[in-house]
């Protein structure tokens, strides 16, 4: 079993993953962050300037290198699923999930099926043709998974729900974007704290994955003890600048 086609089991497994989110539409950082210990890697098309081509060439690099990489959509339509899981993505986050009938919706798309996920077998996902039918299927439902991000307080308040929604397989706490939907101009407030303790009861009753982003270590280990067992630890942007950012103060400081 590669590290790809056994994400999603891991995941669910309630393994500790880490990965980060991919703001530079450049196949060769994701060549670099294929070596780092980083167990996946998401490629923010929602917020950062990803077309389909940049998007197809780092996960062409992805795959070639068997480093999972997951796709933040930028909307959870029909075809922007499609796309991502065709080119190579693992799995998809889909952002503004606040009921279960969306979550069902997002999940539909993204399985093959009547109504659902469109089949072609001549895709990189699917081998370029080299698989058969029965064997691309069988593909989908081992590796394919889509995590519901939770972003409004809706979201927070249907967790149960979008949790038992068959073919949900995590659910995605934005604390940002949560927090600024609450009112709050940070991410520490009681509204956000209990957040993350419903839609971690949610997620544990329904033995689904619980999944956030965190800009720190110690906000990683705050978020632990909710539960979270995937994180997503800032972006390469935040570490290209930490490390320039340290650099240029050695120097400065330099006697």
């Amino acid at each position: 079993m590669t590290k790809t086609t056994g994400f999603k089991k891991r995941m669910l497994d309630g393994d500790r993953l880490v990965g980060t989110f991919l703001k530079t539409p450049a196949h060769d950082v994701i060549e670099v962050l294929a070596i780092s210990g980083l167990d996946f890697v998401c490629l923010d098309v929602e917020h950062a300037a990803f077309d389909r081509r940049s998007m197809d060439a780092c996960l062409a690099m992805a795959r070639a290198l068997d480093f999972p990489a997951i796709v933040r959509v930028g909307s959870g339509t029909a075809e922007n699923i499609l796309q991502a899981l065709d080119s190579g993505a693992v799995g998809v986050v889909v952002p503004h999930v606040t009921d279960a009938a969306k979550a069902a919706e997002v999940a539909k798309a993204a399985r093959f099926g009547l109504g659902g996920r469109g089949f072609a077998g001549a895709t990189r996902w699917a081998g370029m043709g080299t698989r058969s039918m029965p064997e691309v299927l069988a593909q989908s439902a081992a590796e394919t998974f889509v995590l519901a991000q939770i972003e409004e307080p809706e979201g927070v308040e249907a967790a149960v729900e979008i949790a038992e929604t068959v073919g949900i397989d995590g659910l995605f706490i934005g604390p940002s974007d949560l927090s600024v939907s609450y009112g709050k101009t940070d991410a520490d407030s009681p509204e956000l704290r209990a957040a993350y303790k419903a839609v971690g009861e949610a997620t544990r009753a329904a033995g689904k994955a619980f999944v956030t982003w965190a800009p720190t270590m110690e906000k990683a280990a705050e978020w632990r003890g909710y539960g979270v067992n995937v994180f997503f630890m800032a972006s390469e942007h935040n570490w290209i600048l930490q490390g320039a950012r340290a650099a240029s103060k050695g120097v400065h400081d330099l006697d």
